[in-house]
């Protein structure tokens, strides 16, 4: 055996280097070995360390002709060597390591017995990468964590825990709403309690600070939701075609002259009378992709709701994939991939050719992904790539190779195999139904509303009855002979509202 003074190194290297044993014995091997400086031993444990596969590379040579020199035999170099490089790719210091250690224990003691303050902080120091958001804003989903939307009475400048123990969106992450406005609505909030409505609001703010494009934010974005009246009111047009939002901050900005000039009668008693706020114009509200769409601009997300709400039985029934899958799309090689999603963004363009293409960004619950659509994929799909549309689509990842000269390149590309509405594939997709309820549930009401729910749509899909008997292990399964119905979301809809009945679609 080599002897080397490690027990003596030990103490002072991990003292002032921070140098792990393991790390000791490879430089000092490395000395006694292939007769390394000092120096040399440093820079191979710096390019263990640091992973410089490249450094690693370079020195060995020398290490091998070296030990070679010394007589000893080159497959145990060989193989002190390859243990040294398959080290290198997890090398990790002990201080650091302990660190992070105890980092990982506060932060798992604090998601566990802090949830929403403790994702409340993740969004916070995410605010401005929306990737990152989203991933956070899904596991709020998964724990069962509600995010709300910005709030003038509640929202404080980055994301906060309310007192009922929902998350709520920080009106510092708004778009188009400043640091002065957000320190000015939380200040008069502070001193004065919550704004009661709108036009309270206006009267007490500095409107110099909250000014009309600030308050148009603020109303898109949802701040304004909970006075009640719908963000279409605010933003409709009166007096010549300008915003009701202007006539009020006017009728505050008068009304606050007013109590500031203090007028009183010509017999000496202050006046009674008060300028009464405008009424409140009658419009219908915006569809809710409207209101969602102008949301997402303003707060970079979906807070109220999202497109696809309506439609995620459709996406658990009948998709197989989220847009996040895309993101690794080497790993679905030659599988069939059925996602649901919103065009959020289109492109389209004539190439060199002569020929159309077009980029096409859509979103589901997980994030984003731009698909690139050429040929005939673009002419026999395009027309479903409008904005905020929502579609449908089948798709198989696929190797192509393509040649220039002697060089081939290889490249994913995804084959759009089909595109739809996502409102049509229930109908469209669905041949049978199957709903399974317990034994225990089974009440002649339940069957009455069943029977109802089934003969007001009445169509060609079969229909299948499971009852489970768990006590048992029996389940009882019975085809409906007597009628056929059409699967459509009102029929979902109508037996999901009974929590005894598990419904499914066969394809």
């Amino acid at each position: 055996p080599i002897e080397y003074p490690i027990e003596e190194m030990s103490e002072y290297l991990r003292e002032t280097y921070g140098i792990t044993v393991y790390q000791e014995q490879v430089m000092l091997l490395s000395q006694k070995l292939a007769g390394f400086t000092k120096g040399q031993a440093d820079q191979l444990r710096k390019a263990m360390g640091k992973k410089q596969r490249a450094v690693l590379d370079k020195m060995k040579p020398d290490f091998l002709e070296n030990g070679v020199s010394r007589g000893h035999d080159l497959k145990v170099l060989e193989k002190i060597w390859t243990d040294w490089e398959s080290f290198a790719s997890y090398a990790f210091n002990k201080s650091h390591s302990t660190c992070y250690a105890w980092v990982a224990f506060q932060t798992a003691y604090l998601k566990a017995h802090y949830p929403a303050e403790f994702m409340a902080a993740n969004l916070s120091n995410n605010m401005n990468d929306l990737k990152e958001v989203t991933l956070v804003m899904e596991e709020c989903r998964r724990m069962g964590i509600q995010v709300l939307g910005p709030s003038v009475n509640e929202s404080l400048h980055r994301f906060s825990v309310n007192e009922q123990g929902a998350i709520r969106f920080g009106l510092g992450g708004m778009r188009g709403v400043g640091e002065n406005a957000v320190q000015e609505i939380i200040a008069q909030r502070e001193q004065g309690g919550k704004y009661s409505n709108m036009f309270e609001m206006l009267e007490r703010i500095d409107l110099r600070q909250v000014n009309k494009k600030t308050l148009e934010a603020l109303v898109l974005g949802g701040a304004l939701d909970e006075f009640g009246s719908s963000r279409s009111t605010y933003l409709a047009e009166v007096d010549g075609g300008r915003p009701f939002l202007e006539k009020a901050m006017r009728y505050a900005q008068n009304k606050r002259a007013e109590e500031e000039s203090a007028q009183v009668s010509m017999f000496g008693v202050e006046s009674s009378e008060s300028l009464p706020p405008p009424e409140m114009p009658k419009v219908e509200p915006w569809p809710s992709i409207v209101n969602l769409k102008k949301e997402k601009e303003i707060n970079g997300m979906y807070l109220s709701a999202h497109p696809l709400d309506q439609y995620r039985f459709e996406i658990e029934h009948l998709c197989n994939a989220e847009l996040r899958n895309l993101t690794q799309v080497e790993n679905y090689i030659d599988r069939e991939l059925v996602f649901a999603g919103i065009v959020s963004a289109t492109r389209h363009a004539i190439g060199k050719n002569g020929q159309g293409f077009g980029f096409f960004k859509l979103e589901d619950f997980t994030g984003d992904y731009e698909l690139a659509l050429f040929g005939e994929n673009y002419i026999q799909f395009k027309h479903f790539f409008e904005s905020e549309q929502l579609l449908y689509l089948r798709v198989k990842p696929k190797m192509w190779q393509s040649r220039k000269g002697d060089q081939v390149s290889v490249r994913t590309v995804i084959d759009i195999n089909e595109v739809g509405l996502l409102s049509d594939m229930l109908e469209r997709k669905a041949k049978s139904l199957q709903i399974t309820m317990l034994l225990e549930d089974v009440t002649q009401e339940l069957v009455d509303v069943l029977h109802q729910a089934m003969s007001e749509h009445p169509g060609t899909c079969a229909t299948r009855i499971h009852v489970v008997d768990m006590k048992n292990k029996l389940d009882l399964q019975m085809p409906v002979m007597s009628m056929r119905v059409s699967i459509n979301s009102e029929l979902i809809q109508a037996l999901e509202e009974r929590p005894e009945l598990q419904v499914k679609i066969k394809q």
